[in-house]
């Protein structure tokens, strides 16, 4: 795939990806309790979908493309590494499941709405590098890592927009700054593109730092959430939406 190709299909993602922001309009027509159940089910396939990507595309994908060298196995650890030294310093949060009921009468945001719009830029960002690093491998690995994103990102900006409502924005006005604090990724998509012809190699540390930060979200993130449910039939769910998300992975491999 030549360069302007690989521009449309990294904007065109990135601009999809984006527009998931504006999930949070589910709030106006669903009940917190339907959609406390929608991202129970949610968490779970986020979760199988970002490990199926991670073992049937991108680990694949890196080693074909560069063989096998034990740089690889560092850039996937570094990549774990990064994204918790994220979590730990930067306060990125992860609200998927336990988005809070929205408080009264406040007349300015609470500040911790701010933190959570700044985390989820960075968020978006990074995004935005892990979308174009895949396209600029092939199509088809840039599609897998896209939707692999997607699942990710709609449990995630629910959550998002949870957050900011309880800080005291108004709906109309969570929606139009979770949307703004994702089109970062359009700064970290045309970072990488830009940097690409200067960089050697540059791909293969993005893949392999998106391998390492799949794993992690998957498995940091989205499985303690899971863990906080005991019921056998809900668990019983949760594994079937798990590997539900593994199995879409694992068949989008077919050719």
């Amino acid at each position: 795939m030549n360069m302007i190709s690989t521009w449309i299909y990294s904007l065109v993602s990135v601009l999809i990806v984006s527009l998931v922001s504006l999930i949070g309009v589910l709030f106006l027509f669903f009940k917190e309790s339907l959609l406390r159940k929608i991202l129970f089910f949610l968490v779970s396939l986020s979760a199988g979908v970002l490990l199926g990507n991670a073992f049937f595309h991108l680990i694949p994908e890196v080693f074909e493309e560069f063989g096998s060298t034990p740089l690889i196995s560092l850039f996937i650890l570094s990549g774990i590494l990064l994204f918790f030294i994220l979590e730990k310093f930067l306060h990125w949060r992860h609200c998927h499941l336990c988005y809070p009921a929205p408080l009264k009468n406040h007349s300015h945001p609470a500040p911790f709405a701010y933190t959570n719009l700044v985390g989820d830029a960075l968020h978006n960002f990074i995004d935005g590098i892990i979308i174009a690093g895949s396209f600029l491998i092939s199509p088809h690995l840039g599609i897998t890592t896209t939707l692999a994103v997607i699942f990710h990102e709609v449990p995630q900006e629910i959550g998002d927009f949870g957050v900011l409502i309880q800080a005291g924005f108004n709906r109309t006005k969570a929606l139009i700054f979770n949307f703004l604090s994702a089109l970062t990724a359009f700064g970290g998509t045309v970072l990488i593109l830009v940097l690409e012809s200067q960089i050697e190699k540059l791909s293969l540390l993005v893949l392999s730092l998106t391998i390492g930060g799949f794993i992690y979200i998957a498995c940091a993130d989205l499985i303690p959430e899971l863990h906080k449910e005991y019921l056998p039939k809900k668990s019983f769910g949760q594994l079937l939406f798990l590997v539900l998300g593994m199995s879409l992975m694992a068949l989008l491999t077919l050719k």
